[in-house]
């Protein structure tokens, strides 16, 4: 498939230069690296074979207990698929302590079911509160039936804790060894700035490397 461009990756000394939110609770100190991505197409269903590819770029990502990957988001086309060819970018949160391998993404390519990226320069990025938070796909234990889910899902959000309001929407599946585990697109309203950060740094549900649970403010949604 010919849909990769040379890019030159460049390393630049002010990557540390971030001023890193926070909630005040050390292990909510999140920043999100976000690297730019060329290529054309992906799966829609793309949260397993991402996990796949980065934990081979890079192995210790398999591993982690704190790292969190956003899905790729892109435009509808049809047929599965999403199209990437615009502003599409690669999004990983971690602490601040764990940056330096996943800089050796950059210039890498990932193949997604035979759509290749290539990963280009990270920016960084501190974790922004608002009020109102979305995540494409959450999933929880016994997920399929959705008065259990918003039960879970409470509850977690009781033990972090957070107070909010919850709103789950669309069901959604995805492919994880060749099962569907269901989930919903889900808002969280009503966030203290604290609150907000520590959901988005901490995620809710399961399946957070597979891109599941990952908020991002509901501005970036519109």
């Amino acid at each position: 498939m010919e849909l990769l461009q040379q890019t030159h990756i460049k390393y630049h000394s002010t990557f540390w230069n971030l001023n890193i939110g926070s909630t005040g609770d050390e292990k909510h100190r999140k920043v999100e690296l976000n690297f730019f991505i060329n290529g054309s197409t992906i799966p829609v269903d793309h949260g397993y074979v991402l996990f796949s590819a980065i934990s081979k770029a890079v192995p210790g990502f398999h591993k982690s207990q704190s790292a969190a990957l956003g899905l790729i988001r892109g435009r509808y086309i049809g047929d599965g698929l999403l199209d990437i060819s615009c502003n599409s970018c690669l999004a990983i949160r971690l602490k601040p302590e764990e940056i330096t391998p996943y800089i050796n993404l950059s210039g890498k390519i990932l193949d997604l079911k035979g759509h290749k990226l290539l990963v280009g320069v990270p920016l960084t990025r501190a974790v922004v509160p608002q009020g109102a938070v979305y995540a494409h796909f959450v999933t929880t234990r016994n997920g399929q039936d959705p008065v259990r889910f918003l039960s879970e899902i409470r509850k977690q959000m009781a033990a972090l804790p957070i107070q909010g309001s919850v709103i789950f929407k669309k069901r959604k599946t995805m492919e994880i060894h060749e099962k569907q585990v269901v989930g919903y697109e889900t808002i969280v309203e009503g966030l203290s700035d604290e609150d907000s950060i520590r959901l988005q740094t901490s995620g809710i549900g399961g399946r957070r490397k597979m891109g599941c649970g990952f908020f991002v403010p509901m501005e970036k949604c519109v």
